[in-house]
């Protein structure tokens, strides 16, 4: 189980973070809707908590 959540669930969690942060920074340099800037800043927030839920999970697993 650790070692599925380390290979898949972690890296998954990291690259959706850092995908909705690009698509945001572009949104914002081609000065896009500031509406769905908000609604992409939120949906990061989101998934980095959800990241960080992953990750301590991970090392809660890994621990036992």
């Amino acid at each position: 189980m650790s070692h599925f959540m380390s290979t898949y669930l972690v890296p998954a969690a990291i690259i959706a973070v850092a995908i909705v942060l690009l698509l945001g920074l572009i949104n914002m340099m081609r000065g896009g809707s500031p509406n769905r800037s908000q609604k992409l800043m939120r949906l990061r927030v989101l998934l980095q908590f959800v990241a960080i839920v992953v990750i301590m999970a991970t090392i809660w697993v890994m621990r036992g």
